[in-house]
């Protein structure tokens, strides 16, 4: 099992002020492995030289590349495509913070950030780099034998959850690239879990919801929803329209397994 001390972190940043304030807060934390480099060039080049990292830190705006451009690489790329990621930025609009989210970033801190704010998200990252030893929830679940329908436009966002998923144990899965490609699944195989993006082109994550729900034959599957939505009124929609669970993007690999738990033993 990973603990911080332990954790090996590269730092993303081209301000050499912001690079050593943020690595005082590691430090501060308990994390001694950090190493930092200044653009997302020399960050691909560390993780493909090796030694394993744990977990990038990247600023959004870097010198050669975005934040954004830097995760999409990551998850693309042949080696380490899993790694953790955290983004720091003192971005606030959804359209230049969604694309992170759908990537999987493990957290998005604010900058300045605080302390705490720094604590929770490296306690997420450890969470889902242990993962695959902390699963205890799962053993009597027999979650080996379950078979997912992963439902999302993005690819991208489709590996990472899966990522998280294979650590808790599932082995066996389908995917979808919308809700219509899923219904048309539905109709062919049976799931034993489906694990849903919301806003999805064609039929969207409530509309799958409402389907499997009212239409089909497998109306007693578990739902989980994975989505960035933040309007109220249409997150609502989806809890009317029966999902099981809703799951914020980016999300505490915690909190999925314990409602992944939940519903699965229900």
């Amino acid at each position: 099992m990973i603990e911080l001390k332990y954790l090996n972190v590269c730092l993303v940043e081209p301000s050499i002020v912001q690079a050593q304030f943020i690595k005082q807060e590691l430090t501060q934390l308990g994390v001694t492995r950090i190493e930092v480099v200044g653009s997302g060039a020399d960050a691909l080049a560390r993780i493909a030289a090796g030694p394993q990292l744990d977990v990038l830190l990247s600023a959004l705006y870097l010198p050669d590349m975005t934040g954004t451009e830097l995760v999409y690489q990551l998850r693309t790329g042949e080696v380490q495509n899993d790694l953790g990621f955290i983004l720091i930025s003192s971005e606030t609009k959804p359209h230049v913070l969604d694309p992170v989210r759908q990537a999987g970033s493990l957290a998005i801190l604010p900058k300045p950030f605080t302390r705490n704010q720094l604590q929770v998200a490296l306690n997420n990252a450890l969470s889902y780099l242990n993962a695959d030893v902390e699963r205890d929830d799962f053993d009597a679940l027999h979650v080996e034998d379950l078979k997912v329908l992963l439902v999302d436009d993005s690819g991208t966002a489709r590996r990472h959850v899966r990522s998280i998923l294979e650590k808790l144990g599932f082995e066996h899965f389908t995917e979808a690239v919308n809700g219509r490609e899923a219904i048309a699944l539905l109709g062919e195989s049976l799931f034993d879990l489906v694990v849903t993006d919301y806003n999805m082109p064609d039929v969207d994550g409530r509309e799958l919801t409402s389907y499997i729900r009212q239409h089909s034959a497998q109306s007693m599957v578990p739902v989980l929803m994975v989505s960035s939505e933040k309007n109220e009124e249409r997150l609502a929609a989806v809890h009317e329209a029966g999902v099981s669970a809703i799951c914020d993007k980016p999300f505490d690999t915690t909190s999925v397994k314990q409602m992944l738990a939940q519903m699965l033993s229900n």
